[in-house]
């Protein structure tokens, strides 16, 4: 009997870690490959469905206004339809030596449908991401074809349990510095070798004249061996 509860207390606990991490897993998140501070980068919106007796058929992302982004374009998915909608930025950017007034605040796909059990990624590729900044949260917000919304906005403060329905967070990554030594002793070398190629060619252009000039020595003196030996015979 003691056998049996302890085995029955087990598979309690087990099933409990699986329905917990099953939930955790469930998120709405964002993920990158290359996400790094002051760059540009694609990142891909995950979004599964919980739900068994519905499909999500539309997914809103709100970019933050305090962290603009002048460079937002969604990747094509077949089925799906994009919106996206840009806001006046209170304080203009000067991106590439241009001035600009705008940024996007959100994207919207919609149409398409996420079935019970599966997931669906939406790639967009953004820039530039703030370089003063270690993460960027995207709230989300996911809608099923039976009229329910899930709403992913709650941000997760430092130290406490992440809530229920947490926002998407973009971790970014140092920023990305230029190998200027690297440039530099690559352009010495190309120089070295430039300077080791020209220096060779001169040496053979000077040797190859040299062999001339000796040519035309000796096919003279030859002439006038010839001659001269013509003369002693006559």
């Amino acid at each position: 009997m003691k056998t049996s509860r302890v085995s029955f207390a087990a598979a309690l606990a087990a099933g409990t870690v699986l329905v917990l991490s099953g939930t955790a897993f469930a998120h709405v998140s964002v993920q990158s490959a290359d996400a790094a501070k002051g760059g540009y980068a694609t990142i891909n919106f995950k979004v599964p469905n919980e739900r068994d007796n519905a499909s999500t058929t539309q997914l809103e992302v709100n970019f933050p206004v305090d962290q603009p982004l002048t460079s937002v374009m969604p990747q094509d998915i077949p089925g799906w339809t994009v919106t996206i909608e840009k806001s006046k930025l209170d304080k203009p950017l000067t991106v590439h030596g241009k001035q600009v007034n705008e940024a996007v605040t959100k994207v919207t796909w919609s149409g398409g449908k996420i079935e019970p059990g599966k997931f669906q990624q939406f790639p967009v590729s953004v820039g530039k991401l703030p370089d003063n900044a270690d993460q960027m949260v995207f709230k989300a917000i996911q809608t099923y074809d039976n009229n329910e919304v899930v709403r992913w906005i709650e941000e997760t403060k430092a130290g406490a349990a992440e809530p229920q329905n947490p926002a998407p967070v973009l971790k970014l990554a140092a920023a990305k510095v230029a190998d200027d030594h690297h440039d530099d002793k690559s352009a010495a070398a190309t120089k070295d070798d430039k300077g080791h190629d020209e220096a060779a060619k001169s040496t053979s252009d000077t040797t190859a004249r040299a062999l001339g000039v000796a040519g035309i020595v000796v096919g003279l003196g030859g002439v006038a061996f010839g001659v001269a030996s013509r003369r002693r015979a006559s």
